[in-house]
């Protein structure tokens, strides 16, 4: 049989060397556009593929020999339209799958075809095809092929599908130029071979075959490649090919990423049915910035403890792992804790690229943290008024911390009283010199906490009070200070808004937004008991005050001493003993943890009097009876300060809390003058109880100081104890010979040691 089409054929648009059709003869078929073409076959049916009008007998005759003739070439033709030259009209397309094939010969006269498709056969023989110097897409998928592309090159050729068939070897493809799509999947290829001069490959997949090795594969400009169900066991080899951005490397046995660091336009990687046991390996993709999609499935690294949300946090653009959707919730809108941990670390780097030096807020003792208190509420709450007013009537015990902004100053507000006002390119430089503690963005401002508005607190002798919102608060809990918050919140939403609207300050959008925020600080209260150590309504600012002033005091003990000032008288034949069995008959114990040293040992062999040793002795055990419910950092330090400290200063806070009265309704009224008579050094040698603050730090480095800690430890049987005072130490304390500014003025809270300021230290 001769592979030509017959010539009644040759008249209808075909693809062999004659049958093809003029310009003037297309027109005339195109016009007939209601009857079609003379079909010298039979019917219009015979035109389409294979289908309901085709003969039982033929389609037995083509399964029986395989060989593809006349009849179902004209049923597998399609695609009309202009030749590869543009100056005829032809099929440009046959697709004749699952029909049996094993021998197409007959194609080699179809020289015209652009696109050629005969998967599910039993082809074994593709040399027609090189009869066809205009093909750009063949698919021989699932056939019997061995030959790998045993035919000429077609010079235009860009996609190859040999998938599924019995190619056991690459051959040198240098001749194929054009080629940007090659699938060879499911063969028995062992080595990738003869690829390099393939400039314009951007797709490779050579799945399931047998290679052990990446190799082969030279400055491919690849964009897709697939390696899944080989037999790989590391990434090699992969330097050059930077322009990969999908790369399959599942069902193989690879244990390490290394190799893949140079693929930075990656953005999908599969290692599903892998051995990568190590979430660590992660560090090799860390730095792919456009990788968003990751699948780790059946890896042994899936057992780990935290697998997913460690990877996510060492990933974090991607946004597809292990085939599920990985919520941006985190770079786009963050919530409230992401934030104030990214606020933390940011100043927490910045503050230790800077020389590093001994804050004056750092006490002794890690045990006893650094005192604060914090006002939070929402915009113009008040907080601010009552902090100020709290300072100034407590002003013994606390002083102002101003904060910085970027905002410009209300009517009346004063640059470093209620504000530090700078610019925002000031505050920005602040941050990047490590000066802030935690700083936050309300509305189009910024607002910040310096250390310096703590240091300069503390360099008094005080403890710092300040006021932020709800953002400064979440940060501020991540650093190493422990304040009590106290939460200020207007009840009353409608005269909340009014008092918003009567500052004519604010727009209608904000105001809205602060009475929104009101639900925002009841919702975390609610949801997190102890967030928030106190709460107060604050529709009435005088009734805001008064309760706020009632919490300080419970806070500084100052109630406590008031009770002991009434009941310091003792009966006179009542001894120091009694009174303490008296004490602990209570039942009170310490706080679980805290610290075990029982003072009392050292107050009675004081040698103060009757009177004043009951007094001091009922407050110790007051002292630790309050401590069990009030664990808070305020008062966490206990009487006996950690280390070595001597009667004399035992003494002296025994007789200055027998002398600092407090009352209901305001601030304590100190008597100066007797105060000073009682306790000669004041920096730090007394405080009162509750604020955790017990004994004056600066004995510490006073010339002849004794440590006997082993004094201290309160080890002694209560029933037991010494009825008559015991001398004191031969090496005891004197008093301080350098205090700080200011301390000789009033008793100073907390006890910031003053010893580290000396010029010499004692042996």
């Amino acid at each position: 049989m001769q592979n030509q089409v017959p010539k009644s054929f040759s008249r209808l648009p075909g693809n062999t060397k004659e049958a093809s059709v003029g310009y003037f003869d297309f027109i005339r078929i195109c016009a007939h556009t209601v009857s079609p073409p003379e079909n010298p076959l039979g019917s219009q049916e015979n035109l389409l593929p294979a289908s309901e009008g085709a003969e039982e007998g033929e389609e037995r005759s083509v399964e029986d020999d395989g060989e593809l003739n006349e009849e179902e070439v004209a049923k597998c033709l399609h695609n009309l339209g202009p030749s590869a030259t543009g100056l005829e009209y032809m099929y440009r397309s046959l697709s004749a799958p699952g029909r049996n094939l094993t021998d197409i010969s007959i194609l080699c006269s179809y020289i015209h075809l652009q696109k050629l498709e005969l998967p599910y056969n039993k082809i074994k023989d593709l040399s027609c095809v090189s009869h066809m110097p205009y093909l750009l897409i063949l698919d021989v998928s699932h056939n019997e092929i061995s030959d790998f592309f045993g035919f000429h090159p077609p010079k235009n050729l860009k996609e190859v599908n040999f998938s599924y068939n019995q190619v056991s070897e690459m051959k040198v493809l240098s001749a194929y130029f054009s080629l940007e799509k090659l699938n060879v999947d499911h063969n028995s290829i062992r080595e990738i071979r003869g690829l390099e001069k393939c400039a314009r490959l951007r797709y490779l997949s050579l799945a399931h075959n047998r290679i052990s090795r990446i190799t082969g594969l030279g400055n491919l400009p690849l964009k897709e490649l697939c390696l899944r169900g080989n037999f790989l066991r590391k990434v090699e080899n992969m330097d050059t090919i930077w322009t990969l951005q999908t790369l399959d490397l599942s069902s193989n046995k690879i244990q390490s990423l290394a190799g893949l660091q140079n693929l930075q336009l990656l953005g999908s990687l599969n290692l599903e049915g892998n051995m990568v046991s190590e979430i660590k390996e992660a560090t090799h993709i860390h730095d792919m910035p456009l990788l968003s999609e990751l699948n780790l499935l059946r890896n042994p690294v899936q057992e780990q403890a935290d697998y997913r949300l460690a990877l996510i946090f060492l990933l974090q653009q991607l946004r597809t792992l292990d085939q599920q959707e990985v919520s941006a919730v985190n770079k786009y809108d963050p919530p409230p804790e992401v934030t104030a941990a990214r606020d933390h670390m940011m100043h927490l780097v910045h503050q230790l690229r800077q020389p590093q030096v001994i804050f004056d807020s750092t006490l002794p003792s890690l045990d006893a943290p650094y005192p604060m208190l914090v006002l939070t509420g929402p915009q113009a709450c008040g907080k601010r008024e009552l902090a100020h007013r709290l300072c100034r009537d407590f002003n013994d015990f606390f002083a102002y911390g101003t904060c910085h902004t970027t905002r410009s100053p209300y009517f009346g507000e004063e640059d470093g009283s209620d504000y530090h006002f700078v610019s925002e390119e000031v505050f920005q430089d602040m941050i990047l010199e490590g000066k802030f503690i935690q700083t936050m963005r309300y509305g189009e401002h910024w607002y910040g906490l310096s250390r310096e508005a703590i240091e300069s607190v503390a360099r008094e002798g005080l403890a710092c009070c300040v006021h932020m919102e709800l953002e400064g608060v979440r940060s501020l809990k991540l650093t190493y200070f422990e304040p009590r918050y106290i939460l200020l919140l207007p009840m009353d939403r409608e005269g909340y808004g009014q008092r918003l609207r009567r500052r004519g300050l604010y727009s209608q959008a904000q105001i809205n937004f602060a009475l929104s925020r009101v639900d925002e600080y009841v919702k975390v209260n609610k949801e997190k008991p102890g967030f928030f150590d106190n709460f107060i309504p604050c529709d009435s600012t005088m009734e805001a005050y008064k309760a706020l002033g009632q919490v300080v005091r419970e806070y500084l003990g100052l109630e406590e001493q008031e009770e002991t000032d009434c009941s310091s008288a003792v009966p006179e034949n009542t001894s120091v003993g009694d009174s303490l069995t008296d004490g602990r008959s209570k039942g009170t114990q310490p706080a679980q943890g805290a610290d075990q040293t029982d003072p009392t040992e050292d107050l009675r062999g004081s040698g103060l009097p009757t009177e004043k040793a009951g007094a001091a002795l009922g407050g110790i055990e007051r002292e630790k009876s309050w401590s069990l419910h009030y664990t808070q950092p305020l008062n966490r330090v206990s009487l006996t300060a950690p280390g070595s400290i001597g009667q004399q200063t035992l003494r002296d806070c025994a007789s200055s809390s027998s002398v600092v009265p407090a009352t209901g309704d305001g601030p304590p009224d100190l008597n100066e003058e007797n105060s000073l008579q009682e306790t000669p050094a004041r920096s730090g040698r007394s405080s009162p109880q509750g604020m955790g603050v017990g004994l004056n730090m600066d004995a510490l480095d006073i010339p002849g100081q004794v440590h006997n800690s082993d004094r201290l430890i309160g080890t002694q049987d209560p029933d037991h104890a010494p009825q008559t005072p015991q001398p004191s130490s031969p090496g005891g304390m004197t008093e301080s010979a350098s205090a700080r500014p200011g301390s000789n003025a009033k008793p100073i809270l907390p006890p910031i040691p003053s010893g580290r300021k000396a010029t010499t230290r004692p042996k």
